[in-house]
């Protein structure tokens, strides 16, 4: 009989402990191990003891902390945009930038895109993104519709893809296209540590906004939207946006002043993927730099559970199909953690 690992009690790291039997965890979003960085954790107990543990006031209040605007500045020079704006999860950074900026046109999901950005149940699309982007550029291009909102994450997590939106182009230029994507994964991780926003086209024609949760590999419970200096004013006079609470300032503290820390953690994120790489023969998918990996074996789960090891296995896409297992690693993983994943493996 298996422990119950629905129940565990104790902080997420390279190691968890589950009914007394340490084992080796290889999964979550943690991507920069931010979560048990002491130096981060130092910078957020500072940021408790300098602006308390929450502000439930909303960001139109009379009397406001300054750290917030400080933050929204930080990301937009960080991350390389105009401007910033931050709410207190990245569900709702989505669901605040598709609802206000879906009436500009006619709305086009890519597949997979995150339920986040959804404006309703939209069907399960296994398209292939290279075949989704050709048909999107010949719909645009040869329809009388003038104006066009695309909704896309950056990148597939789940089999490790990252999505190139040059084809966007090939559009006539005389389409108005607003592209709003979701970077959640990949902030703070691809374009060495950046964001995917000074990887998108540079047209006059395309309005580019990207939203992202920055729990993952920024490790802070918030939502971001990176765009113009127009955009962003306008998601802020937004109802949505002027009724919800921001995070905690001191996450935000911790944000502001922990770039170093990103920084070196991502470096060694990218040591700890450069050894498992050259230690096994990967036969699913995974994308250089990103530090998630597909493995086809359906079986490999169950086979590593034997020897206390945890990765990421769920039945995908529905819940009665075999599982999708990948191995995750992360900046809090040590050269043995690998050694040991990649003599089994």
């Amino acid at each position: 009989m298996h422990s119950d690992f629905k129940s565990i009690s104790q902080p997420f790291a390279n190691s968890i402990k589950v009914d007394g039997v340490d084992y080796l965890y290889f999964g979550g979003t943690a991507y920069l191990g931010i979560p048990q960085n002491e130096e981060f954790i130092k910078l957020y107990i500072e940021g408790i003891k300098l602006f308390g543990l929450n502000n439930g006031t909303s960001r139109t209040n009379n009397i406001q902390l300054g750290i917030y605007d400080e933050a929204e500045n930080v990301a937009a020079h960080r991350f390389g945009s105009e401007n910033a704006l931050i709410t207190s999860s990245g569900y709702l950074a989505a669901q605040l930038t598709v609802k206000a900026l879906s009436g500009t046109g006619q709305v086009i999901y890519a597949p997979a895109t995150h339920p986040a950005l959804w404006l309703e149940n939209q069907p399960l699309q296994l398209k292939a993104f290279s075949d989704w982007k050709i048909e999107t550029t010949e719909l645009i291009n040869n329809s009388m519709e003038q104006n066009w909102v695309i909704i896309s994450n950056s990148m597939n997590n789940l089999f490790p893809e990252l999505y190139d939106f040059g084809f966007l182009e090939k559009i006539n230029a005389d389409k108005k296209i607003t592209l709003i994507v979701d970077d959640s994964h990949g902030i703070g991780i691809n374009n060495n540590g950046l964001s995917a926003y000074s990887s998108l086209p540079i047209k006059s024609n395309i309005e580019t906004i990207v939203v992202a949760s920055m729990a993952k590999a920024l490790g802070v419970d918030a939502g971001l939207v990176l765009g113009s200096e127009d955009t962003i004013e306008k998601l802020k006079n937004t109802n949505t946006f002027v009724g919800a609470s921001p995070p905690p300032a001191a996450a935000l503290y911790a944000f502001i002043n922990g770039n170093e820390i990103y920084k070196s953690a991502w470096i060694r994120l990218q040591s700890n993927i450069a050894l498992l790489e050259s230690k096994i023969k990967i036969s699913g998918k995974f994308e250089a730099g990103f530090p998630v990996f597909h493995f086809e074996d359906s079986n490999l789960a169950e086979r590593l559970l034997f020897y206390q090891i945890l990765i990421s296995s769920f039945p995908y896409p529905n819940a009665n199909d075999a599982p999708i297992n990948r191995i995750v690693l992360s900046s809090w993983h040590s050269e043995a953690d690998i050694l040991k994943i990649a003599s089994l493996l």
